[in-house]
């Protein structure tokens, strides 16, 4: 279906056509001005315990137990949605943290995070009881706002380096969690 817009300019009546209107403008729109499509990446790894051991150590101040250097500043509540932090980067920089979702009995929290000056993004988190302990699956889903940034993006959500990441988490969270070592 069609759509035309009519504009009086006098004793005149000016009928354009939607279509006609693209196809004009059609010339001037560039590749630029389309932004690319957010960053992704996901990996579930098993430890055997139970949800309810298993959640808690993906909040800000359950992230102590397993990864060193992790020193969230709380700047307000606690677990719940809304919450906010900041913590400092492996590289230095300032990251700013807001927690979008938070429910402990599905085992689902989800952050919006921005690192200053590179990128910003989601990071859900979602702890799933089976096979006897809890399935952890962990998505980062980031977009650059600078050059360095990109360059950040392209390197942190690469195949390898993303699973040697969550390989290291799992290891990590298993030791907290004072589980043996797999093979």
């Amino acid at each position: 279906m069609v759509h035309l817009y009519q504009c009086t300019m006098g004793d005149s009546i000016m009928r354009i056509g939607l279509p006609s209107l693209f196809a004009a403008l059609m010339p001037f729109w560039s590749a630029a001005a389309m932004s690319n499509p957010p960053a992704t990446q996901m990996r579930t790894f098993h430890l055997d315990a139970p949800l309810a051991r298993v959640f808690p150590l993906f909040t800000a101040n359950g992230e102590r137990a397993w990864a060193p250097g992790w020193e969230p500043r709380i700047l307000s509540g606690g677990e719940q949605r809304g919450s906010s932090f900041i913590t400092t980067a492996h590289n230095g920089s300032r990251v700013t943290w807001i927690v979008t979702d938070y429910r402990p009995a599905q085992g689902r929290v989800s952050y919006a995070r921005l690192m200053q000056d590179s990128n910003m993004g989601l990071v859900d988190v979602s702890c799933t009881q089976m096979r006897g302990g809890t399935d952890v699956s962990v998505r980062y889903t980031l977009t650059a706002v600078s050059e360095a940034g990109e360059s950040f993006v392209a390197q942190f959500l690469e195949d390898e380096n993303y699973t040697r990441m969550i390989g290291e988490w799992q290891a990590a969270t298993r030791a907290a969690l004072q589980l043996p070592a797999t093979p």
